[in-house]
């Protein structure tokens, strides 16, 4: 498996601007779905990835030479694999914000960036260090801060739905960031196929689970747009070229912001009331974040990433 090095000589502040953009708008995806709270999450999802798709079209690079073929083994985990990944993240987040106070579903959600970077260094160095394993459990505290209250109350009920798929998009979150560090895939120019490819699996999951309703109105409608061409378009090809970055590992830092901006966004609009858990939880899972982070001795994240590629 081979990871990006980008041989382009652009300016250092495309990848960190690229991340933030990404880091941004994903933290505008709580405060959007709930304006969008007459449609089911399935439906929304498979709105908002088509329209991604649609609007990724025109902005994904256009390829300068013929690559060569993916493997068959290969193609399938692009081409089936990684749409699974976004339906399982999309959809498992929208169905969290259903089951549980957004606000709360968010941070379990952002906690991924952690989950990514104890991912890639299992598989780099085959270890996780001291400060990876500090760091995911302060994050992991912030969540447990929120779930408590739920548990002492009644145990496995209330919103303990949609913590776990909070959990679970977590989880697919942090698969794709790995496989967007993958070269020969090039997932930035595949993306209008992925989404598209998402959105038919989502909508299919829909009509499945969700049955057939009616149109949504139109302001429902122009929000799934503006989350896909927004979260799940620009913010999607926005990370790619930032992991594609030769500082892509540092660049990636910027989405521990995303729980603290997506949680202000939520109580300046007035849909979360502010709790003292909120700014407690936040902190933890950035400070843990950061912490997990921390370059390991002899060489840091930069040279794992080195060996990675010629493994």
């Amino acid at each position: 498996m081979q990871l990006h090095r980008s041989h382009l000589t652009h300016s250092p502040w495309l990848g960190g601007g690229a991340a933030t953009l990404a880091v941004v708008l994903w933290a505008l995806v709580p405060l959007l779905a709930a304006q969008a709270g007459e449609l089911p999450p399935l439906r929304l999802s498979a709105l908002a990835l088509l329209a991604g798709a649609l609007g990724t079209l025109p902005m994904a690079r256009r390829r300068r030479h013929r690559d060569a073929p993916l493997r068959p083994l290969h193609g399938v985990l692009v081409y089936l694999g990684v749409p699974l990944l976004i339906t399982g993240a999309v959809g498992a987040c929208f169905a969290a914000f259903t089951l549980a106070p957004a606000e709360e579903a968010a941070l379990i959600l952002y906690t991924w960036p952690v989950l990514f970077l104890l991912a890639s260094q299992w598989l780099v160095l085959g270890r996780l260090s001291a400060s990876s394993l500090i760091g995911a459990g302060l994050a992991f505290s912030g969540a447990a801060l929120l779930v408590a209250p739920q548990a002492l109350a009644g145990g496995v009920s209330g919103a303990w739905g949609g913590y776990l798929l909070a959990a679970l998009g977590a989880v697919c979150w942090a698969l794709y960031s790995l496989a967007a560090r993958v070269s020969a895939w090039r997932l930035g120019e595949r993306m209008p196929h992925l989404l598209l490819i998402a959105s038919v699996l989502t909508g299919s999951a829909s009509l499945a689970l969700e049955g057939i309703i009616a149109l949504p109105s139109l302001e429902v409608l122009m929000v799934a747009v503006s989350l896909g061409l927004g979260p799940y378009g620009l913010a999607m090809l926005a990370w790619d070229r930032a992991m594609r970055d030769p500082l892509g590992h540092r660049v990636g830092n910027l989405a521990h912001a995303v729980p603290v901006l997506a949680t202000l966004f939520l109580v300046l609009a007035g849909v979360a009331t502010p709790d003292w858990r909120l700014p407690v939880a936040s902190a933890l899972v950035v400070a843990g974040s950061m912490t997990a982070c921390r370059e390991p001795a002899r060489g840091g994240h930069l040279l794992a990433f080195r060996r990675f590629r010629r493994s």
